[in-house]
């Protein structure tokens, strides 16, 4: 059994991870967790009993806390994925995004370097890990008839907040080669699926849909994303903590590079086969969508060559992109309760 410290474990990939350790493995995790807007416990209640689980309440960028913790817990290791992800959000206050995603970032290494440096030469000092959680956000964007974003692609971010990731992620980097912390990164595409915020695409069609308001699609809807379904990435984030290489980077991804309006129009034909509109002057759910003035910077496409780590750890994503639509759909309409507190926050613009 390993001590397993994730940050940002109340949000949307990281609640997924926790769900996935509790219930399929018999290591304990320490879930720290600011609880900003998009931080939400009751994504966990299935599991916030378990003797396996802790959870404390914790700003990253709170350097006597995160010492606090280190010697409290011990941990085996750390799954990093704190950090503040919303494109609009950063281009409209970036401060935030500096902070959390640059400031937290060093602090934790710093913290997980002097731990580890303290421990006694053996097994622990040797197995322990430092995980860092990152985007593919970092490589910029691909015109449509781009190569896929390999481990080597050159990092070119666009928007604040992915150039705070690409920030970070050269701290991990520089944390290994100079100081020997034995870390990990790895890069994902888009996440969808369960317990997502509403602010995020996916979720914002569907509620959207549901109650009958315009749904946005910024620009012509042609950017295209590469869509990973939330738990096949959770089981390869394990994967990568338990059993990757120090020193290596891994790009996460689900196949399934599609344009933002097919993704929107395939959420549309779902809910009108499961759950057909009944509102007024609404015959389909497609006769909603609306589309804005593009978002400044908006990169056109992201895709991810996921083969390193299929050919090194033998990870493929279990979900194509139908059927993990069609569980995300149906989720939302099984668990209003669960979204309906949140609803109001899907004026703070569109993000895939």
């Amino acid at each position: 059994m390993k001590k397993i410290l994730i940050t940002g474990g109340a949000g949307f990939i990281g609640s997924a991870l926790i769900r996935h350790i509790i219930n399929n493995t018999n290591h304990y995790v320490i879930n720290l967790d600011k609880l900003t807007y998009a931080g939400n416990l009751e994504s966990l209640s299935e599991i916030e009993d378990n003797k396996r689980y802790s959870f404390e309440q914790i700003d990253i960028c709170k350097i006597d806390e995160i010492k606090k913790i280190f010697k409290k817990y011990c941990p085996d290791i750390v799954i990093h994925l704190a950090a503040t992800t919303h494109v609009d959000r950063s281009i409209n206050a970036p401060d935030e995004f500096i902070q959390t995603n640059i400031v937290g970032t060093y602090i934790l290494l710093e913290e997980a370097r002097h731990f580890w440096s303290g421990l006694q030469n053996g097994s622990k000092k040797d197995n322990f890990r430092f995980h860092h959680v990152s985007t593919d956000e970092v490589y910029g964007d691909l015109t449509l008839s781009d190569e896929l974003f390999t481990e080597e692609t050159s990092y070119a971010p666009s928007s604040p907040y992915s150039a705070s990731k690409a920030s970070s992620d050269h701290l991990v980097r520089a944390w290994q080669r100079t100081f020997k912390l034995p870390t990990l990164i790895t890069n994902c595409s888009n996440n969808y699926g369960p317990f997502q915020f509403p602010e995020k695409l996916i979720p914002l069609t569907i509620l959207n849909a549901l109650e009958g308001r315009p749904i946005p699609v910024y620009g012509d809807g042609k950017q295209v994303r590469d869509w990973l379904y939330v738990d096949d990435h959770a089981r390869a984030l394990l994967l990568v903590a338990l059993s990757g290489s120090p020193g290596e980077t891994y790009n996460i991804g689900g196949h399934n590079a599609l344009p933002n309006i097919d993704v929107i129009k395939t959420v549309c034909q779902i809910l009108d086969e499961v759950k057909p509109s009944r509102i007024k002057g609404v015959s389909k759910y497609e006769n909603l969508i609306t589309f804005v003035n593009d978002r400044p910077g908006h990169d056109l496409k992201y895709a991810i060559d996921a083969s390193k780590i299929f050919n090194s750890l033998g990870w493929i994503p279990d979900e194509n992109f139908k059927t993990g639509i069609l569980k995300t759909v149906k989720w939302y309409l099984n668990n209003k309760v669960w979204w309906e507190k949140l609803k109001d926050d899907r004026n703070k613009g569109i993000d895939e």
